[in-house]
């Protein structure tokens, strides 16, 4: 389906089209499969939330969405990448609650994101991280949710926030590098 027509199909679903509705949810479901493998495939086989649970909660946590109208497929997924971020993060911390303290040590953003056994106390730290950047520079936090909890690319990013391609490059490495220090602890996050 061409990026035209889908967005064409959110518009009608925001105006009250069943009929949209259903044409969609193949489409997302498939898409939102793919984000939550994606995520998860580093997990544990024996983890307790698994792809398709997550995938479910994300697309019924959408299709409840008071969202007054969907610019882009991009738009969309944006805001499908901030409700299974906020899964994500609701079950890590369900998991930890019983695991408080202990330090984090070096760790990658893509180590983070990619929820590995250890990975919830990190994704934990990881949201923390991005709703204090949030604060600093929402945009910035913004495109690092895109890219580690959605994957869509750079062009994709710029398209859903309507900023330059040239700006998500460079908003990119200085949100990482904000990000990499506050996760690590090491120091305080420097202002950006």
């Amino acid at each position: 389906m061409e990026p035209s027509e889908f967005t064409l199909l959110l518009r009608d679903w925001s105006n009250g089209d069943r009929a949209a509705l259903d044409a969609l949810t193949p489409i997302v479901y498939q898409e939102l499969r793919k984000l939550a493998g994606g995520k998860m495939n580093a997990e544990n086989p024996d983890h307790t939330l698994r792809p398709t649970a997550l995938v479910h909660e994300a697309y019924l946590r959408l299709v409840q969405h008071n969202q007054k109208e969907w610019h882009s497929r991009a738009h969309f997924f944006a805001v499908a990448s901030h409700l299974m971020r906020q899964i994500l993060v609701d079950h890590a911390r369900k998991r930890n609650t019983s695991k408080r303290g202990g330090g984090r040590g070096d760790v990658s953003l893509d180590d983070a994101v990619t929820f590995a056994p250890e990975g919830s106390a990190l994704l934990v730290a990881l949201d923390d991280g991005l709703r204090d950047l949030a604060n600093v520079d929402e945009r910035k936090s913004k495109i690092l949710e895109l890219k580690y909890f959605t994957g869509l690319q750079g062009d994709e990013i710029a398209e859903a926030l309507g900023v330059s391609l040239a700006t998500v490059t460079r908003e990119t490495r200085l949100a990482t590098a904000w990000l990499a220090r506050y996760i690590s602890g090491d120091a305080p996050a420097p202002a950006i």
